[in-house]
């Protein structure tokens, strides 16, 4: 199989099913923003100890948007059974896997006072900008759900929950390196 078939030269894409959408559809750019910030998660897997457990849990994750793609990418009349199939990867058990991810960080954290900068050391950084790049594939499957399209619950709930979790880590690799939280400071604030 080649990786180029010039089949979206003329800027459209095929569905999970055959179905031909132009390429800026609100399903492709829900499954897009999807894959974006898949994308920067491995980035920030790039910036971790090959051994951390935080890396494994990052590419489990990476595996479950795979699954979310997919999903996305599949309109639900067009591939009944292919749907069906897919539907089972994203579901409650994986969301409270994510919040069990979340509560683990947060017990070996301080308690949050206040809003915080998203810096620290690189990881951290990069785990910022992938928590906006979920937030952004939120936003984009609302949309979908907006412009009259079905989308399972789960699929809203699992990216939520990822950008808690992102946030978390994100403070967390900043701890684990003797980093603390940078707080927001209004510029009244900061003017003194």
């Amino acid at each position: 199989m080649k990786l180029y078939t010039r089949t979206g030269d003329a800027g459209e894409t095929g569905l999970f099913g055959g179905e031909r959408v132009p390429k800026d559809h609100a399903r492709v750019r829900a499954y897009g923003a999807v894959d974006a910030a898949n994308a920067v998660l491995g980035w920030c897997r790039a910036g971790l100890d090959p051994d951390d457990g935080l890396g494994r849990e990052l590419e489990a994750i990476m595996s479950d948007l795979f699954d979310v793609g997919a999903e996305l990418a599949t309109p639900p009349s067009k591939e009944k059974s292919l749907h069906e199939r897919l539907t089972s990867m994203i579901d409650p058990v994986r969301i409270a896997h994510l919040e069990s991810l979340i509560d683990a960080a947060e017990d070996e954290l301080p308690p949050l006072a206040t809003f915080v900068l998203p810096t620290g050391v690189e990881v951290a950084a990069r785990l910022h900008v992938g928590r906006t790049k979920v937030r952004e594939a939120e936003r984009d499957v609302v949309s979908l759900i907006g412009a009259g399209h079905e989308v399972r619950p789960e699929v809203l709930g699992y990216l939520n929950r990822l950008s808690d979790l992102l946030f978390a880590w994100a403070r967390l690799c900043n701890h684990r390196a003797g980093v603390a939280d940078v707080p927001w400071q209004s510029q009244k604030a900061r003017r003194g």
